[in-house]
């Protein structure tokens, strides 16, 4: 007895199928990745804003130590005529940079202190560590 052929038989792979099932997978890939990115740099400028909102709390306490807070997208910066501490954002962590602006000759700062953190809460933490030294 021989097999019946099913009017249902799977078509042949063809070249062109191969190449549209590739770059379909791809194109997935390559949305997944943006959306991830674009999650990413939400939760680094919500992690700026909040780093801000703590530093800008209390405007009294900044006059009275003689600060200036501001951001600039992902970057917060504290900025004292004798010091700038500066916080980025980025990828989930925070780059902390502590940097003397009287070493500076052409007006730029130039750092003397850098340290990686996690999160607004632990920069906010070595920010407070900078300043005590800077300020004692």
């Amino acid at each position: 007895m021989t097999a019946r052929r099913s009017r249902t038989a799977a078509k042949p792979l063809t070249l062109k199928d191969a190449y549209e099932t590739e770059f379909a997978r791809r194109e997935m890939e390559r949305r997944a990745r943006e959306e991830a990115q674009r999650r990413q740099q939400e939760a680094d400028m919500a992690g700026a804003e909040a780093l801000l909102a703590a530093l800008a709390a209390d405007p009294e306490f900044l006059k009275t130590l003689e600060l200036t807070a501001d951001r600039r997208r992902y970057t917060v910066a504290l900025d004292h005529e004798r010091f700038r501490i500066s916080a980025y954002f980025e990828a989930g962590t925070v780059n902390l940079t502590l940097s003397d602006k009287r070493l500076a000759a052409s007006g730029a700062s130039v750092p003397r202190r850098q340290e990686t953190v996690e999160g607004a809460p632990e920069a906010l933490r070595v920010i407070a560590q900078f300043l005590v030294d800077e300020l004692r």
